[in-house]
């Protein structure tokens, strides 16, 4: 199921208000790609709330002197951060699975193997030929 911040319900103008600027301004940061808003069936522009929290994300950036170009290498930059921490995570749920079946594996072996298991000493012994004792 989608998540809710991805519903495109937003027109142009509430999304301009929300996110503080001028509906012209999302006209310019959607040519620029820096944000796709989606389309209805009229073709009329319709935001999300991620598209808000991204356009205020912006505007942040651009007030803090930024310019457009910068904004999209940050905008990259923090996708790929956010793929790559999805990719670490999934990693260590793999790994803990895998370390769970070792041990389990580990756990069986030990099991099946103290059955095998015999007493042995560790005591040094002297081997004599048997032929000595009979000599005597």
């Amino acid at each position: 199921m989608a998540d809710q911040r991805d519903r495109a319900v937003f027109v142009i103008s509430v999304a301009a208000e929300l996110a503080g600027v001028h509906p012209q301004t999302l006209r310019i940061y959607e040519r620029e790609g820096l944000v796709r808003p989606k389309r209805t069936t009229a073709n009329a522009r319709r935001y999300s709330e991620r598209d808000i929290q991204r356009l205020l994300e912006i505007k942040r950036l651009t007030n803090d002197g930024m310019n457009l170009e910068g904004v999209r290498r940050v905008i990259a930059l923090t996708q790929e951060v956010e793929r790559l921490q999805a990719t670490v995570a999934a990693l260590e749920a793999e790994l803990r699975a895998q370390a769970r079946r070792h041990r389990q594996e580990l756990e069986s072996v030990r099991r099946s193997a103290r059955r095998d298991l015999v007493p042995y000493s560790s005591a040094i012994v002297r081997y004599e030929h048997p032929s000595r004792y009979e000599q005597a």
